[in-house]
């Protein structure tokens, strides 16, 4: 399915620090993602690097990949992390080898890419034992905050369609506006 993606013309609201860790928390992001400093890691959908920035001093290599080079122009601006590269691609074409990705994430932007083809893609690039963290809007939220509610995926949804695309769920976690989950590959 897949939906509009951010306005980057709004980019500076990805920025507000405690707009988004209300959501999830760098410290949470970090104990799903269960890095090494030898990990290559992507970041689906990073926007302004706000995340990236939490992870990049955890990893060995991230890739900060976003479909609007405007995001990324924006990252640039604000200072991009030595071991970050940012690349301009849809998640559904991902210019990485073949299981050259040890771990893959998205904040807040599996419901603009979620698709046959872009989970197919992700599944390809993660390495054997590879893990994939998303943290997304859930569709039992209000709706207050993130995309209109009808534009979201519940918790179950996603589950389903991960495992159906040869993921295992090792955690599932589903909060008033937003869900985590952390997907290994079978």
């Amino acid at each position: 399915m897949g939906y509009h993606t951010f306005d980057a013309e709004r980019a500076d609201k990805l920025e507000v620090a405690g707009r988004r860790y209300r959501f999830v928390s760098a410290e949470e992001l970090l104990w799903a993602l269960s890095l090494s400093p030898e990990d290559t890691v992507a970041d689906l959908g990073s926007g302004t690097g706000f995340f990236t920035d939490d992870v990049a001093p955890y990893a060995g290599e991230v890739y900060a990949v976003d479909v609007q080079e405007e995001m990324h122009e924006y990252y640039r601006g604000k200072g991009v992390p030595e071991n970050v590269d940012l690349v301009t691609s849809d998640v559904s074409d991902l210019p990485f080898d073949d299981g050259g990705v040890d771990t893959a994430f998205s904040t807040m932007t599996y419901h603009e890419f979620a698709s046959d083809a872009a989970l197919a893609e992700i599944r390809r690039v993660l390495a054997a034992d590879g893990r994939l963290v998303v943290v997304d809007w859930a569709a039992t939220g209000t709706g207050e905050n993130g995309p209109p509610v009808d534009e979201r995926y519940s918790a179950d949804e996603a589950t389903d369609t991960l495992r159906e695309v040869g993921f295992d769920i090792e955690h599932e976690a589903v909060r008033p506006e937003t869900f985590l989950l952390i997907a290994t590959l079978e």
